[in-house]
């Protein structure tokens, strides 16, 4: 009898654990390859005019969508942001790239990953959101609002407003402070989710 009691348990953990592997119907992942986010950082100050906006590509690691708890899930590696200033020579988007992933800005190499967790979704129509959650950045975690635009089934377009120092991040400054990052960056991105 001991032994039949036994054998169902693994039986019933075995199914559990094969139903956690496979993925749930109303949990719609996004498709990474075919997603993009771009974040643009302005510059103010005297000679702010001389200087471009900087274009960054964050390239998704993961994300999904939970028909079921209405929640949305993101994740950035950090790691792999590259500057695009595509009118830059490549010495200054070089120096750009190594300021952003350093120290001084977001310092990847203590900081790594980024992320996203809704904890709401208001429907202004069927195809405007306003989505608010915690983003972690910098190894803060603080809630912002996401405005996001529904394409069509599998398409989704948005954009947001992050503020550095929230996060800990003090803007650069450089020519001896007469050009300054601004503190607030815009985020953008298109989301397809994978069939």
């Amino acid at each position: 009898m001991g032994k039949l009691i036994s054998v169902a348990s693994a039986a019933v953990l075995a199914a559990a654990l094969l139903a956690a592997a496979e993925p749930s119907e109303h949990v719609h992942a996004f498709d990474v390859q075919h997603s993009k986010m771009t974040v643009s950082v302005g510059k103010q100050g005297l000679f702010a005019f001389v200087s471009d906006t900087h274009e960054i590509g964050a390239p998704l690691a993961s994300g999904s969508f939970d028909d079921a708890t209405r929640t949305v899930e993101l994740a950035v590696d950090a790691t792999k942001m590259q500057v695009l200033d595509p009118k830059a020579p490549s010495s200054q988007r070089e120096k750009v790239q190594a300021n952003m992933l350093g120290p001084d800005v977001l310092d990847v190499k203590v900081f790594p990953a980024i992320a996203f967790h809704s904890t709401k979704i208001d429907e202004r129509d069927a195809t405007h959101w306003t989505v608010t959650g915690n983003l972690t950045l910098h190894g803060q975690t603080h809630p912002i609002v996401v405005q996001v635009t529904k394409l069509d089934a599998t398409h989704f377009s948005g954009s947001a407003t992050v503020r550095q120092s929230t996060f800990g991040i003090t803007p650069l400054k450089i020519a001896g402070g007469t050009i300054k990052v601004k503190d607030d960056v815009a985020l953008a991105f298109e989301i397809a989710l994978a069939h």
